[in-house]
């Protein structure tokens, strides 16, 4: 076995390592590309993302937002900035509404007394101390549960049963969301003591999914959480034998106000351009069940590694590069919207333009698409990008990208066009926002040729002969 997993790691190596092709060079000049590869080569020989991984999530661990050990994460990056010899290194403050788990527990009283695997959406409310008891009332999907007369869940427990779809572009999680997003509001207006989901994840482990949920201001919150899926599968078992299904939920969750997080940045200052931004970003604060290794520790550790490449090379490139570790991204992209809104029409004086974002934030990798959004006149700087990446098996992506949820306030407020460069998601969401999302799960040379993407991409961005922005998009 240790034979044959030795082969498959060289054969992946192999087809990762980038060779010089006789491809028209488009718009860029041949010792762009030949830094572009040097960029990958290097990246693919041992990046040092993975160390910077295993530091965060060892030395800080989970970073919650608002909490001390998001504070400490603070510390931590602005501390491997200035060790990279980045530019311009700071802290940028908000404030976030701050939530604490607390305990949580579920069971199944009757017919069948039996421990439930639970954990509270972020931002739910407290049960009484002794709980909430009631009769399950399920619904494949929200549109079930929206379908529902009004008053029909009068002392019952709502459970929306949607499944999530593994897909290697993560696209079954948009499907399945929503019923953590909207659901207990919804339960809620028919009259339900609280809401149960079904996990928004692909796996069949005991370790059920946190996420953040909202509330609507006119109706009363009930308390909210995920099932693990194996106890939602068990649950629609004791639900077919056809009684009644009671079930007690307790959650300690509260509200604790007000706190203080914060974006971390550093650059490297463009050579011609650099009032011209290229954005490369990941979040650094995490939920508190797992370490938060990929998600979003991983795409830390790619920033901080392309970072560093860059960083090292004889001559900065003609834009700036500025690397954003954002704060709050899980409890509604507060971190971004804070950085959004303190540049939205540009400070009085200021000439920053954000020419082009994008985010790592789906796991370790590797890199298999590309796709942008950006004004025609740059079209053909992309198709030359996507053509620089393909040696590293990255392939066109399916229509524009988003670059990444960070980076949306960022392409709403500038007008910034946005690159994706898409992240294997086959097994991401058998981890997300759950326990087991730790160290052990990340592959380094996964990680590595990720690195290989991101900066050799973040390289000819910067580069780049045209302008990518402003990108003119329909507003819905």
């Amino acid at each position: 076995m240790k034979r044959f997993g030795s082969l498959m790691l060289a054969g992946l190596m192999l087809a990762w390592t980038p060779v010089v092709r006789a491809a028209d060079a488009g718009p860029y000049a041949p010792a762009t590309l030949a830094v572009a590869r040097e960029i990958q080569e290097r990246a693919l020989a041992g990046s040092g993302a993975f160390d910077f991984v295993e530091s965060l999530t060892v030395r800080v661990g989970p970073r919650m937002a608002g909490t001390p050990a998001a504070r400490a994460g603070h510390d931590w990056a602005m501390a491997r900035f200035k060790e990279l010899g980045l530019a311009n290194v700071r802290v940028e403050p908000f404030t976030v509404e701050g939530w604490e788990r607390g305990l949580e527990s579920a069971a199944i009283l009757s017919p069948a007394p039996q421990h439930l695997h639970v954990t509270a959406l972020g931002y739910s409310v407290a049960t009484p101390a002794d709980g909430v008891t009631g009769a399950i009332a399920r619904f494949d999907t929200l549109d079930d549960l929206l379908s529902a007369p009004d008053g029909s869940l009068e002392g019952k427990i709502a459970f929306v049963d949607k499944k999530m779809a593994r897909l290697q572009d993560g696209g079954g999680y948009g499907q399945a969301v929503v019923a953590r997003g909207r659901g207990p509001s919804e339960a809620a207006r028919k009259g339900a003591l609280a809401l149960l989901i079904r996990s928004i994840g692909t796996d069949s482990h005991r370790f059920p999914h946190t996420g953040t949920t909202r509330y609507s201001p006119d109706v009363a919150a009930i308390p909210a959480a995920a099932l693990s899926n194996p106890d939602a599968d068990q649950l629609n078992r004791l639900l077919a034998l056809g009684g009644p299904v009671t079930v007690r939920l307790t959650l300690a969750s509260q509200a604790m106000g007000p706190l203080s997080d914060a974006n971390v940045m550093g650059e490297i200052r463009g050579r011609e351009l650099p009032e011209e931004i290229v954005v490369i970003a990941a979040h650094l604060d995490s939920w508190d069940l797992g370490t938060g290794a990929l998600d979003d520790g991983a795409g830390v550790g790619i920033v901080l590694a392309a970072a560093r490449i860059l960083k090292s090379l004889p001559q900065p490139p003609r834009r700036t590069i500025r690397f954003i570790l954002f704060g709050a991204e899980e409890l509604g992209l507060v971190g971004a919207r804070a950085y959004a809104a303190a540049r939205a029409g540009g400070p009085s004086g200021s000439k920053e333009r954000h020419q082009i974002g994008t985010e790592a934030d789906f796991g370790a990798g590797p890199v298999i698409t590309f796709n942008a959004d950006v004004r025609p006149e740059a079209r053909p700087v992309i198709d030359a990008i996507g053509r620089a990446l393909s040696p590293l098996g990255i392939v066109p992506g399916r229509g524009p990208s988003s670059g990444g949820p960070d980076i949306g306030p960022l392409a709403t407020a500038f007008g910034m066009a946005t690159a994706g460069l898409g992240l294997d998601g086959t097994d991401y969401f058998d981890y997300h926002h759950t326990a087991d999302d730790t160290l052990d799960k990340v592959d380094p040379r996964k990680l590595d040729q990720s690195v290989a993407a991101f900066a050799s991409f973040a390289w000819l961005a910067a580069e780049s002969p045209v302008g990518f922005s402003p990108v003119e998009r329909t507003r819905e």
